[in-house]
């Protein structure tokens, strides 16, 4: 493994279901036994914050000790979860993450790990998606650049409700591997942050507070 500081990587994971996942829980359960827990930060969101009340203080602090940001959750009609769509709305704030000021989450890498029940023919132009897979990540991949952070090509386990036994276990193997050798895999796979993308005109930016005060979120 290679030397880096403890808890460098911060992985998301959101499942509302996560008793009735087979693809998730299969990942969680690889990543509780690999040999890269000691640098891990495994934060549950469903589990923290089953009132969808989310503690902003604690979330930004787990951003801040990270190198790579790993998003673990299925695909739901073309997006997150409601849960982790509402993280990224109360977390990654103006002037925090973004904007003037905002330079927290800049230079570190962003890693999508997810699965869709459509097979890979399906997010095709003559697929019942009618689009590709790279089409529908694209709010991923520029809310990453406008934090300014690395968006490393996602991985992604199609006709998951289908899978295998043994096409789940090698989707699990391969995400563990990953964060084992992190950075070394990452480096000539990421496009560069662009710092510059963080400067959202005004009229553009989402609201500057919350409607949930961190406080409020114990």
């Amino acid at each position: 493994m290679p030397d880096s500081s403890p808890r460098d990587i911060l992985v998301l994971a959101a499942h509302p279901d996560l008793a009735r996942s087979n693809v998730t829980r299969a990942l969680l359960g690889a990543l509780r036994a690999s040999p890269a827990t000691g640098r891990i930060e495994l934060r549950d969101l469903y589990r923290l914050y089953p009132d969808f009340h989310i503690h902003v203080d604690a979330e930004q602090r787990a951003l801040a000790s990270a190198r790579l940001v790993v998003m673990l959750h299925p695909i739901y009609w073309y997006s997150m979860p409601a849960l982790q769509k509402l993280w990224l709305d109360d977390v990654l704030r103006l002037g925090w993450a973004y904007g003037p000021g905002g330079t927290a989450l800049s230079g570190k890498d962003f890693w999508l790990v997810t699965s869709t029940g459509g097979g890979m023919e399906s997010y095709a132009p003559g697929g019942h998606n009618h689009h590709r897979m790279d089409e529908f990540l694209l709010p991923y991949e520029q809310s990453v650049k406008t934090c300014g952070m690395r968006y490393l090509p996602p991985q992604v386990l199609h006709a998951a409700h289908r899978a295998s036994d043994a096409e789940i276990g090698a989707h699990a193997r391969l995400f563990v591997e990953r964060l084992t050798r992190y950075p070394e895999w990452s480096q000539s796979l990421a496009a560069p942050a662009v710092g510059d993308e963080r400067e959202v005109p005004l009229d553009e930016r989402p609201p500057l507070f919350s409607s949930l005060d961190a406080g409020d979120a114990e």
